[in-house]
């Protein structure tokens, strides 16, 4: 006689690279039950340095076939470069809840004592007219210093896989930060990338004087209300499973690295 079928909400988390584990964490905190799948396009990272036109294409080609090939409750897009671009045409074309993480520039600014909030993200994200129009809706109060840097994003994905962080490139990339008068130098940094709150120890070294932000937490209290009316899908099993696109060269690495995140396999995507 065959094992009853289980009932689950199984929510996809999308990024570019592992970055978007750190989403994956702070939405199972809050969200214990859901069954993960967690899909990431290594063959074109990094996603801050590519055209809209280009990422647009990408990820709804992906996100469509995703969504075909399992069955999902929900998508979490846990990325900012994709959500600032891609969001509104997913969710034109994919009917499922659609998550998306934005730089925290609302939390950043309520935050901030002395006005000055730092930005820190894709060169990409900055320059969208959505991470624009956060700093005007919410942050008009604040001067706004951005620092762009697609580097660090790798630097994150490599310490990740490694285990091995290379301050020294850390250290640079936050120069524009750190080589300010102390008066002018922000109290508060929004983390607008997902990969970085996997550097954010060195970042708090190199500036323990400043409160780091991200939206994390955030997104799992999204996930919790929308997963609370999104479809239950039925398995055999409850397993989280990871997936990644193009040729892995660092093949075991990253398999115990997802094990150690909680997923069972990491297997490849075919788009």
């Amino acid at each position: 006689m065959s094992e009853p079928k289980v009932k689950a909400k199984r929510v996809l988390f999308f990024d570019s690279g592992v970055g978007g584990l750190s989403v994956y964490k702070a939405v199972k905190a809050l969200n214990p039950d859901v069954e993960a799948y967690y899909l990431f396009d290594n063959e074109c990272f990094p996603y801050g340095n590519k055209g809209d036109h280009f990422l647009i294409k990408r990820i709804e080609a992906l996100l469509e076939k995703a969504s075909k090939v399992f069955e999902l409750s929900a998508i979490v897009v846990a990325c900012n470069t994709a959500s600032t671009v891609a969001l509104p045409e997913l969710r034109l074309n994919i009917k499922l809840p659609i998550v998306g993480v934005v730089p925290a520039v609302k939390p950043a600014a309520k935050l901030s004592k002395n006005k000055i909030v730092g930005l820190l993200a894709t060169p990409g994200c900055l320059s969208r007219e959505y991470t624009n129009n956060l700093i005007k809706n919410f942050a008009s109060d604040c001067k706004v210093i951005k620092v762009g840097d697609a580097h660090l994003a790798e630097i994150a994905e490599d310490r990740l896989s490694t285990g091995v962080v290379d301050r020294a490139g850390i250290e640079k990339i936050v120069k524009p930060f750190t080589s300010l008068p102390k008066a002018e130098r922000p109290d508060t940094i929004v983390l607008g990338c997902t990969h970085y709150p996997f550097v954010k120890d060195v970042l708090e070294e190199l500036m323990p004087d400043v409160r780091f932000v991200d939206s994390g937490e955030a997104i799992g209290r999204r996930v919790k209300t929308v997963v609370k009316e999104a479809k239950y899908i039925e398995t055999d099993k409850i397993q989280n499973r990871a997936f990644y696109t193009g040729v892995l060269k660092n093949y075991e690495d990253r398999e115990k690295m997802v094990k150690d995140f909680g997923f069972v396999s990491l297997e490849k995507f075919e788009l």
